[in-house]
């Protein structure tokens, strides 16, 4: 009986064809085993911070702003609020000035604000390990809840994220375009044992190689395993 097909196979920098579960399978562990080759298996964050709830701000400071601009804040920012206590009684205007360089401050120190006052009056004072209670807090969504779940809890989870969403698709490892869809399509075809490492390593990939205006196809070690590459 004909295994099922999944998306078109690589090679020859045309989409020949279409692969099965099988083969797709396959690919997946030689796209695995060059990034482990290429960066390694060690779990790292790119958000600087010392506490679980310092990680938890600075993700949701994150949202459409880059993590160098996010740990350039953060370095004052943490030294000002040393306590999760002074975050849940700051000021929103005074905070909204704290934190004015990075995108969609008004929303973002509204959130970090009520977040805190939940962590510190529903949760007291600790950063929640469940996806359902990381979700209940303002400004948190799933990939936040999954990069705390992941980073603090080692929790197997997948971030998706822009370079993600963007890899994952053009690896074809999924069609979606919805990042919940997506994160639960590479759920289905990663072991649990590079979840993790599956963000670490494509945020690495596509800052470097696979670069959305200018990704360096002809450069890249995955290149023969990519079905969207370009010649």
């Amino acid at each position: 009986m004909q295994q099922d097909t999944i998306t078109d196979k690589p090679g020859n920098g045309k989409k020949a064809g279409r692969e099965t579960k099988a083969e797709q399978a396959a690919r997946i562990e030689r796209i695995l085993a060059a990034l482990d080759r290429e960066y390694g298996t060690e779990y790292r964050c790119y958000l600087n911070h010392e506490t679980p709830w310092q990680l938890l701000i600075a993700v949701i400071m994150s949202a459409q702003c880059t993590d160098a601009r996010v740990n350039i804040v953060t370095a004052d920012l943490f030294r000002k609020y040393d306590t999760l206590e002074k975050f849940a009684a700051a000021d929103l205007k005074e905070l909204e000035q704290d934190i004015h360089s990075i995108g969609f401050y008004h929303m973002k120190a509204k959130n970090i604000i009520a977040c805190c006052r939940d962590l510190v009056e529903r949760f007291g004072g600790e950063v929640p390990g469940t996806i359902e209670e990381l979700t209940s807090l303002a400004g948190v969504g799933r990939k936040t809840a999954n990069v705390i779940r992941g980073n603090i809890y080692n929790e197997p989870s997948i971030v998706v994220d822009t370079h993600v969403k963007r890899i994952s698709r053009k690896l074809g490892l999924t069609k979606e375009q919805e990042p919940e869809k997506i994160e639960y399509d590479l759920m289905k075809v990663l072991p649990k044992d590079h979840w993790i490492l599956w963000n670490i390593h494509i945020i690495t990939l596509g800052r470097t190689i696979c670069i959305a205006r200018r990704p360096k196809c002809r450069d890249c070690f995955l290149r023969e395993e990519c079905p969207g590459r370009e010649d």
